[in-house]
C-alpha cells in the first residue's frame, strides 16, 4: 500500500508509540485529542476514534483502532470517523485490526479499556447540545438495565415498572439511594458485575457518599428495602416476561455472503464452501455475518480502495436497518482469530514481519521528513527477561520412578536423569513466605505406556491426600528442568559406557538441558552445541552460531554426564576424523540460525462445557476480579496451562477440570499449534501459586473472602468489613498438574520458522527454580561457577523455622507410608501417622534445650544424626534448622560428610547446601 502524506490527518502523526490510550472525538469532521482525563466520558451526539497500543513482549506494538458512535450522530460524523480510522491504520504501518463500535452495541474488548461501564452522557458537538458537566447536573433519578458476566453493556431505559423484567439486572439511581434490582433468572456472575457499576455511579454522581440496597426479585413489601424500592414505582405488580421473539430474536439464523469490492461497486461471490482462496491480494472484500461484518483489506490495496471499502460497509448497514451491528476491519496477514474461525481452513499466516515493517518504515521516512519524531514507529528493542524463579529453589527433592502400581525411590545421582519410556513423580519441599511448602507432581516420559501413567497420577493424588492436602499437586515439563533425558536408539536402554550423542540447550544454570539425539552426524545443528561419548572418549561440538552461554552450559553438563573423564572440544569445520567416524561419517547437518523466542503476553478464557464439547469466551485485559468464585477459567501462558476452579464450582465440573485443560489445548483456540503435551495445572481459589499470581496485580484477602462473587461484592460496596474465611494458614490443595516428557528433538526452537509444527512456547520460570534441584550434588567440579539462586521467599529464623521442620516432617512421615504397593481404589480421607500426628500437635511449641544436653569438644550443643534430619521422628527441639550440620559431633560430621569441619566451611554455599540436602540435613 503507497502512503502520501496528503492521506493522513496531521492528528495522526507520530501516534501509537507507547502503551496504552490515545483517544479523539470528531468535531466538524476532524479527529480531536481528547484530554487523558476526559477518557472514558462519552457523549451521545459525538463519534469517538479510541487507539489502543499495547507494547509486546518481543519488542513490538499491536495496535487496535476503535470508532464508536453514539446513538444520537450524525449520518456524516459517523462516516468520517470510518474513513480516518483507515488513515489512522496507514500512518501505523497498515496491519492495525479496526472495530466500529455503536453505543449500545460495544464489543466486549472496547469496554474492557474503561471499566466497569460506559455510560455515555446527553450532549454532542455537531448536535448542538451542551456538554454538561456531572457534578454540576441537579441529580435526576434514573434506571439502568446491566447485562454481562465479564463486562456490563450499561443501557438507561424509561423510569417505569414496565422496563423491569425477570431476566437482566436493574440500577436504580435515586438522590439518597442506589438500588440494584437482581432478576430472578439473572445469575450470580452478572449479579456481581452489575455490583461495580453501582460502585461508580456512587463514586461518580454521589462523590461516595450514599446508600445501597439489593432487591431480590420476588420480595415483596414485606421486605424493608424491597418496600422502598417498589414504592417508587408506585407499588408492587407482577411483571412482564420476555415475549418469544425477543428471546429468539439474537438466535435467527444467518445466511453468510461474501462480497468483492471492485471499482466502487459490490459484487457477491458465489461459494459452496468458504475457502482462504477466494481472496485476492490485490482487492477488498465484505464477508457478511449478520451479527457483525467484516471487511478484508488485501495487501495490495491502495489506502483510497480501503476507505472505499469501509464507506461500502457503512452504506450496506444503512440500508439494510443494521446500524447496531459490528464492523471489524483486518489487514491481510494480521486476521483476528474470529475472522479466520468463519473459513473451512485458515492456513498458516506467512511471515509478514519484514513486509510489515517496510511499510512502517516508509511511512516514518514521510513522517522524518516533517520533522517528526518517528521512534515508536519503529519496532520497539526487545524485553530482556532474565528467567526468575518464583519458588525457593534451594529445598529438598525426592524422586521417585513409578513401576507398574508402585515407586520407587531414587537416589539423589539418579534424579538427574530421566528416561522416556518411564513415568516418575516428585516431592518438592522449600521454604515458603511463612510456611514450608511441598509440591508434589508426575513426569510422563514421551514413551511410556498408558497403565503406568494412570498409575503415577494416583500414586501422586494418594501423596497429597496423604499430606491431608497440605502439599499442592503439580506437574513439571521436561522443557523446564536440569536433567537429562535419555534413550536408546535401538533398546530404548541407555548404557554410560556406549555410544551417545546428546544437545545441549537452556537459557542458564537454572533453566538446561541434555536431550539424547540419534548419534550421527545429521542430528548435529550450527545454533547449539554438543556432547558425544563412546566408552571414555569424550567430545564436545561448538557450533559457528553458539553463544559463550552455551558453552557455560555444555561445562555444567558435563559434570552430570561424564564428570571424571576429559573431553576433547571440536570446533565447527574443524572436527578430528575420530570425531565424524563416531558419528557413522560426515554428512549434511543444518547451518540456520534459530532464533529464541520470548515469552508471549498471556490470554485468559472463561470456559464451560457443554454436551461434551468445550465453549470459551476471552476476557480482554484481565484482572484479579475477572476470576468468579463460580466459574472455570484457563491462563494460556504459553508455556504453561493453568485451569482456575472458583471456589463455588460444584463437584462434578470441578472434577471435569483436567478436561477442559486437555480439550483446550486440542482445539487451539488461538491457532497458536498448541502441542497436546503442554503441562497443565489445575489451580484452586484461595491457593493460587505464586508461578500463577505473577500474572496479576493480586490481592490474596480477595480469595479469602465468604461466599460467593455477589455476596462478597455486595459487602464491599455497601461499605461493611470484608468477612474472612477461617482457613488454617497452610494452603489446600492449589493445583494439579499433567506433563509429557516430550522428545525434545520433536520440540526444538528451529521449529518456530515451521507454521505446520508446533511452536516453540517460552520458557516457565515457575519451574526453573526447581530445575536446580535436579542437578547431580556429587559430581559438579568445584571449578564449575554455582547456578545464581534467586529467592522469591526470605527464610525466616528462630522459632519459626522449628515449627516449619515439624510441617516438613509430618509431610515426610505422611507420604513415606504410600511407599508399598497402590491400592485398588482411592480413599476419600487418609488418617495421620502417629508420628505425624505428633509433629502435627507440636507446630507452633517452643521447647528450650536442656541444660544437661551434650556439648561437642567444640563447646556447641549436639544431636544425634537421627534427631536432625528433615524426616526425624524425635527433631531436635529449638535448634537453627538452616544449620542442622553444626549440632553434630565432629566425628559424626566427618562421618557422614567425609571431611572436616573446616574443609567445609570452605566450600561455596551452593556446594554445602546440595551436600546437606543428599544427607536430608537441609
Amino acid at each position: 500500500m503507497s502512503v502520501s502524506m496528503k492521506d493522513v490527518d496531521p492528528a495522526f502523526r507520530g501516534v501509537g508509540q507507547k502503551d496504552g490510550l490515545e483517544v479523539w472525538r470528531i468535531e466538524n469532521f476532524k479527529p480531536i485529542p481528547v484530554p487523558t482525563s476526559s477518557y472514558g466520558k462519552f457523549y451521545m451526539g459525538d463519534s469517538y476514534i479510541i487507539l489502543k497500543t499495547t507494547a509486546l513482549k518481543n519488542g513490538s506494538f499491536r495496535h487496535d483502532i476503535h470508532y464508536w458512535l453514539g446513538k444520537d450522530t450524525s449520518q456524516d460524523e459517523a462516516g468520517t470517523a470510518a474513513i480516518l480510522t483507515v488513515e489512522l491504520d496507514a500512518a501505523l504501518g497498515g496491519r492495525a485490526v479496526q472495530y466500529r463500535e455503536v453505543q449500545g452495541s460495544e464489543t466486549e474488548k472496547l469496554l474492557s479499556y474503561f471499566r466497569p461501564c460506559i455510560m455515555p452522557q446527553p450532549g454532542g458537538v455537531a448536535s448542538g447540545f451542551n456538554h454538561v458537566e456531572i457534578n454540576q447536573q441537579e441529580h435526576v433519578t434514573r434506571l439502568y438495565v446491566c447485562q454481562g458476566k465479564h463486562v456490563v453493556h450499561v443501557k438507561e431505559v424509561p423510569f417505569a415498572r414496565s422496563s423491569l423484567n425477570h431476566e437482566d439486572i436493574f440500577i436504580l439511581d435515586t438522590e439518597n439511594k442506589i438500588f440494584q434490582f437482581n432478576g430472578s433468572n439473572s445469575c450470580i456472575q452478572e449479579r456481581a458485575k452489575a455490583l461495580e457499576v453501582v460502585q461508580y455511579i456512587k463514586d461518580t454522581f454521589h462523590e461516595g457518599k450514599c446508600e445501597v440496597a439489593a432487591v431480590e426479585d420476588g420480595k415483596l413489601m414485606a421486605d424493608a428495602e424491597a418496600g422502598e424500592f417498589w414504592g417508587l414505582f408506585g407499588g408492587f405488580a407482577p411483571l412482564p416476561r420476555k415475549t418469544s421473539s425477543e428471546d429468539n430474536e439474537d438466535d435467527k439464523e444467518t445466511v453468510t455472503k461474501l462480497l468483492c469490492f471492485n471499482q466502487g461497486t459490490l459484487e457477491h461471490i458465489s461459494f459452496e464452501s468458504l475457502e482462504h482462496e477466494l481472496l485476492e491480494t490485490n482487492k477488498c472484500y465484505l464477508l457478511d455475518c449478520g451479527a457483525e461484518m467484516y471487511v478484508w483489506m488485501g495487501r495490495g490495496t491502495s489506502l483510497q480502495e480501503r476507505k472505499g471499502a469501509s464507506e461500502a460497509a457503512e452504506k450496506l448497514l444503512i440500508d439494510g436497518n443494521r446500524i447496531r451491528s459490528n464492523v471489524v476491519k483486518v489487514i491481510e496477514g494480521f486476521e483476528t482469530i474470529m475472522f479466520k474461525s468463519k473459513f473451512n481452513k485458515w492456513p498458516p499466516t506467512p511471515d509478514l514481519k519484514l513486509s510489515s515493517e517496510d511499510g512502517r518504515g516508509k511511512v516514518a521516512a514521510l513522517l522524518r521528513s516533517q520533522g517528526l519524531d518517528v521512534k515508536g514507529l519503529m519496532k520497539a528493542a526487545p524485553v530482556k527477561e532474565e528467567p526468575e524463579p518464583y519458588i525457593d529453589c534451594t529445598g529438598h527433592l525426592q524422586v521417585w520412578r513409578v513401576n507398574g502400581n508402585d515407586k520407587t525411590l531414587l537416589s539423589p545421582s539418579d534424579q538427574s536423569k530421566l528416561y522416556t519410556g518411564d513415568c516418575y513423580i516428585f516431592q518438592y519441599t522449600y521454604t515458603g513466605d511463612d510456611k514450608e511448602e511441598c509440591l508434589i507432581g508426575t513426569w510422563f516420559g514421551k514413551k511410556s505406556i498408558e497403565e503406568e501413567r494412570t498409575s503415577a497420577i494416583s500414586l501422586a493424588s494418594m501423596m497429597v491426600q496423604a499430606a491431608k492436602f497440605q502439599a499442592v499437586q503439580g506437574g513439571l515439563s521436561s522443557g523446564y528442568k536440569n536433567f537429562i533425558t535419555v534413550n536408546g536408539i535401538d533398546d530404548d536402554t541407555y548404557i554410560e559406557a556406549g555410544l551417545a550423542l546428546f544437545r545441549i540447550q537452556g537459557s542458564g544454570s537454572e533453566n538446561m538441558q541434555a536431550i539424547q539425539v540419534d548419534a550421527v552426524s545429521s542430528s548435529l545443528n550450527s545454533s547449539y552445541c554438543y556432547i558425544l561419548h563412546d566408552g571414555n572418549t569424550v567430545f564436545t561440538w561448538t557450533g559457528n552460531l553458539t553463544t559463550s552461554l552455551d558453552n557455560d552450559l555444555v561445562e555444567r553438563q558435563l559434570d552430570v554426564i561424564k564428570p571424571d573423564l576429559p573431553s576433547r572440544s571440536q570446533k565447527e569445520g574443524k572436527e578430528t576424523d575420530q570425531f565424524w567416524e563416531l558419528l557413522g561419517g560426515k554428512s549434511k547437518y543444518s547451518n540456520q540460525k534459530i532464533g529464541k523466542e520470548h515469552e508471549s503476553d498471556p490470554h485468559l478464557f472463561s470456559c464451560i462445557l457443554y454436551k461434551g464439547n468445550i465453549k470459551v469466551k476471552e476476557i480482554h485485559h484481565f484482572t484479579q476480579d475477572d476470576l468468579m468464585s463460580e466459574d472455570i477459567f484457563v491462563l494460556d501462558c504459553h508455556s504453561d496451562l493453568f485451569v482456575w476452579v472458583g471456589q463455588e464450582v460444584d463437584a462434578k465440573l470441578r472434577s471435569q477440570s483436567m478436561d477442559i485443560g486437555e480439550k483446550f489445548l486440542l482445539h487451539d483456540f488461538l491457532m497458536e499449534n498448541l502441542s497436546k503435551d503442554t503441562p497443565i495445572f489445575i489451580v484452586t481459589e484461595g491457593s493460587e501459586p505464586q508461578f500463577f499470581t505473577r500474572f496479576f496485580t493480586w490481592d490474596s484477602a480477595r480469595s479469602l473472602m465468604h461466599g460467593s462473587s455477589y455476596q462478597r461484592k455486595l459487602a464491599i460496596v455497601k461499605g461493611g468489613a470484608t468477612p474472612l474465611l477461617d482457613k488454617p494458614k497452610r494452603r489446600t490443595t492449589a493445583f494439579s498438574g499433567r506433563n509429557t516428557g516430550q522428545d525434545k528433538s520433536q520440540r526444538t526452537r528451529s521449529m518456530s520458522h515451521s507454521p505446520e509444527r508446533h511452536r516453540v512456547r517460552g520458557r516457565s520460570p515457575a519451574f526453573t527454580a526447581i530445575a536446580s534441584a535436579f542437578e547431580n550434588p556429587s559430581t559438579r567440579n568445584l571449578s564449575t561457577p554455582p547456578p545464581a539462586v534467586k529467592k522469591l521467599f526470605p527464610k525466616s529464623g528462630g522459632s519459626d523455622l522449628s515449627r516449619i521442620s515439624s510441617k516438613q516432617s509430618a509431610i515426610s512421615a505422611l507420604t513415606s507410608a504410600f511407599e508399598g504397593p497402590m491400592k485398588s481404589t482411592i480413599p476419600k480421607s487418609v488418617k495421620a501417622s502417629p508420628e505425624a500426628e505428633k509433629a502435627i500437635q507440636e507446630e507452633g511449641s517452643t521447647v528450650s534445650a536442656s541444660e544437661n544436653d551434650p556439648e561437642d569438644d567444640e563447646g556447641g550443643t549436639i544431636y544425634p544424626y537421627e534427631r536432625l534430619i528433615t524426616t526425624s521422628d524425635d527433631p531436635a527441639p529449638d535448634i537453627d534448622v538452616t544449620k542442622r550440620e553444626v549440632y553434630l559431633s565432629s566425628g559424626e560430621f566427618k562421618e557422614k560428610f567425609g571431611m572436616t569441619r573446616a574443609s567445609f566451611n570452605n566450600l561455596p554455599k551452593w556446594k554445602k547446601n546440595r551436600l546437606k540436602s543428599d544427607l536430608q540435613l537441609f
